[in-house]
């Protein structure tokens, strides 16, 4: 939208003084899917503003943020985080939006990284962060190369106690009618020929195999 359709707007409190100050276009004003809720009196959100383009509706936000100050710096009483003038009305496709956020966490230092990760699990419970680090896990393993998932996988098999190697082999062995085997290298398990070629790819000697029995 290029037209002249953008306005800004205020949420009052009960004493008709403003505890949020915004710009938007068609029904921004009256969204609930937001941080900051409106009123439930509609006849506390107001106008301030009509008929502005992007741009001066931007600066007119502004101005009003600075006019009334922000409580959590403490130069002001409205609610809002920042000083205004920020954000798009046209928020893209998910395609987009995903891009954008990409972007961002890859514009980030490893400290800031950590600390957007802190403040993301702390509403959430002991299952939803495993779960949540699970498909982190799952998502840099799947953007790999094939030499690296090879050696997290080599790491990974490596880690684990006898037991564990045994009980692995025996799942890994009854995926498939034909006879299986494991390299007891990295723990990759297929039937001869393809852990033949998978060895010599990888300069491992093919005489490091072991059955599996079904």
């Amino acid at each position: 939208m290029n037209g002249v359709n953008y306005y800004t707007y205020a949420y009052l409190r009960e004493d008709k003084t403003p505890y949020y100050i915004g710009k938007g276009t068609e029904n921004r004003i009256y969204s609930t899917n937001r941080r900051v809720k409106p009123p439930k009196d509609k006849s506390r959100i107001i106008f301030l503003k009509q008929n502005l383009t992007e741009e001066e509706a931007f600066k007119h936000e502004k101005y009003m943020i600075a006019v009334f100050g922000r409580k959590d710096n403490g130069t002001g009483i409205l609610r809002n985080l920042t000083d205004g003038g920020e954000g798009t009305s046209n928020r893209g496709t998910p395609e987009q939006r995903s891009e954008i956020s990409r972007k961002g966490r890859e514009s980030m230092t490893p400290e800031q990284r950590s600390e957007a990760v802190r403040k993301g699990n702390a509403g959430m419970t002991p299952e939803q962060r495993s779960e949540s680090s699970k498909k982190a896990r799952s998502l840099q393993l799947s953007r790999s190369d094939p030499e690296q998932r090879s050696e997290i996988s080599k790491k990974s098999y490596l880690s684990k106690s006898l037991e564990q190697r045994s009980e692995m082999a025996r799942k890994g062995g009854i995926k498939s009618s034909s006879q299986k085997f494991q390299c007891t290298v990295t723990g990759f398990i297929t039937n001869a020929g393809g852990l033949a070629r998978y060895q010599k790819a990888r300069g491992i000697e093919t005489s490091k195999r072991v059955r599996i029995d079904q």
